[in-house]
C-alpha cells in the first residue's frame, strides 16, 4: 500500500494503533498534540538521536524492522549510560516514495520489539515527507532518583576502568557489509556492460542469454556464515540495561559512565577531559570476540584500532572506585581496562609489549569531510 493512500493522520493511526501505555508515567500517549506525562519524585531523562539514511545506515543491508529496533535501542543505550530506567519514547521520520506503508510497518514492528523489551511507552512523533532518504528523529525520556544518576565529570584518581561485552565487533561487521554491498555492486556494473555491448553489436542471442541471467545477478546472496554476530552487533545492537540491574545488585555505583556509540577512546578521552583526570589503558585487556579478530585478521585490520575507534558497540565504559575491585570481578560480562590517573600524566594506552602511546580520538564523527 503507499502512504498517500493513508495520508499522515490515517499512517500515524495504522501504526500507533496498537500501543497502550505500561508505566504510570505515561498519562497520555498517542492521540493528542501532547502526550502527558508524570513524574513526581524523580529526576527526568531526556535525549535525542537523529538518524540519516547514507549517513548512519544504508538500506542495501539493513532491512526495516532491524533498524526500527536500532533506533530505539540506541536511544534507550543513553538513558541506562546516565544510570537511568527509560519510560518514553517520541518517534519522528521522514519518508520518501520508495516507502510503502509495510515498509514502515516492519520499522515500527522493529521499533516495539526493541520498546516491549524494557517496558517503554511510545507515546508520539511526527511523520513527513522527504526527498533526500529516509530520516528518523528519536526521543528517549527517562527517570532516576537525583542521587542515582552518574554523569561524564565523576571520575576519581585511582578508580577502575571498566567495560561490558566486547569492543570492536559491530565496526568489523559493517566491513563485511560494506564489502558485500562492493561485490554485489560490481557483479551488477558487469552484467550491464555485457548488456550494452551485446546491445552494441546487436548480438540477440547474447542479449537473451543475459535476459535469463538476470534473475540470478539480482538474487545474489553472500555468505555470511561464522560472521554472525559480528553482524548482528552492527544491525541489531542491545542496550545494556541488564549491566546496570547487575551493578545495582551488588550495590555498584559507577562514579562515571558512558556508553560507546563513538569508539572506546573518544568516549575514554569524554570522560577524562570532564572529570579533569589521565587513565592508563591495557590493550591486552581491552575484551574482544574471537570473530572479531578472525574477522580482522581477514581484513588486515589492526583488531586493537577496531577495538578503539570503532565505535557502534553501545557497550558501557564506567569507573568504580578501586574497592569495588572484587564485586567486579565477580560480575560476569564486565572486563577492568585500566585505571584512572592524575591529569598531568596523561591518556595512555599501555601495548601488550609494554609501550605507551597517547591515545588518540579517532572514532565516529558524522560531520567529518570523508
Amino acid at each position: 500500500m503507499e502512504i498517500k493512500e493513508l495520508g499522515e493522520f490515517g499512517l500515524i493511526d495504522h501504526l500507533t494503533k496498537d500501543i497502550t501505555p505500561k508505566n504510570p508515567s505515561t498519562i497520555f500517549g498517542v492521540g493528542d498534540d501532547c502526550a502527558v506525562m508524570h513524574y513526581p519524585d524523580k529526576e527526568v531523562l531526556v535525549t535525542t538521536d537523529m538518524l540519516m539514511e547514507g549517513i548512519h545506515f544504508d538500506l542495501t543491508y539493513t532491512n526495516l524492522e532491524n533498524l526500527g529496533y536500532k533506533s530505539a535501542m540506541v536511544n534507550l543505550s543513553d538513558i541506562f549510560a546516565m544510570n537511568g530506567t527509560p519510560k518514553q519514547l517520541v518517534v519522528s521520520i521522514a519518508v520518501d516514495k520508495r516507502l510503502r506503508v509495510e515498509d514502515l510497518d516492519a520499522f515500527y514492528r522493529g521499533m516495539k520489539m526493541a520498546c516491549d523489551k524494557w517496558n517503554v511507552d511510545i507515546v508520539g512523533g511526527d511523520t513527513t515527507s522527504s526527498l533526500t532518504g529516509l530520516a528518523i528523529s528519536i526521543t528517549a525520556i527517562g527517570e532516576a532518583a537525583k542521587e542515582d544518576i552518574v554523569y561524564r565529570h565523576g571520575a576519581n584518581e585511582t578508580d577502575l576502568i571498566c567495560v561490558s561485552g566486547d569492543l570492536g565487533a559491530s565496526y568489523l561487521g559493517l566491513q563485511i557489509l560494506e564489502r558485500e554491498k562492493s561485490v554485489y555492486y560490481q557483479q551488477i556494473k558487469e552484467y550491464n556492460d555485457k548488456v550494452k555491448e551485446a546491445q552494441k553489436n546487436n548480438d540477440e542471442a547474447k542479449l537473451a542469454a543475459l535476459k535469463a541471467q538476470r534473475q540470478n545477478v539480482e538474487d545474489f546472496q553472500p555468505d555470511f556464515s561464522g560472521k554472525e554476530y559480528l553482524l548482528e552487533r552492527q544491525l541489531r545492537p542491545e542496550a545494556r540495561g541488564d549491566i546496570m540491574e547487575k551493578l545495582r545488585e551488588a550495590n555498584i555505583h559507577p562514579t562515571s559512565m558512558m556508553d560507546i556509540s563513538d569508539g572506546l577512546s573518544s568516549e575514554l578521552m569524554h570522560i577524562c577531559e570532564k572529570s579533569n583526570c589521565g587513565c592508563r589503558v591495557y590493550e591486552n585487556k581491552i575484551p574482544i570476540d574471537y570473530q572479531a579478530a578472525v574477522t580482522a585478521e581477514q581484513f588486515n585490520m589492526n583488531l586493537t584500532t577496531c577495538a578503539l575507534n570503532g565505535g557502534e558497540d553501545y557497550e558501557l565504559l564506567f569507573t568504580v572506585p578501586i574497592g569495588d575491585n572484587e564485586k567486579i570481578n565477580e560480575i560476569e560480562g564486565i572486563k577492568q581496562i585500566g585505571y584512572i590517573t592524575k591529569p598531568e600524566l596523561g591518556k595512555m594506552l599501555v601495548t601488550r609489549d609494554g609501550q605507551e602511546f597517547e591515545l588518540q580520538a579517532q572514532g565516529w564523527n558524522p560531520l567529518s569531510k570523508d
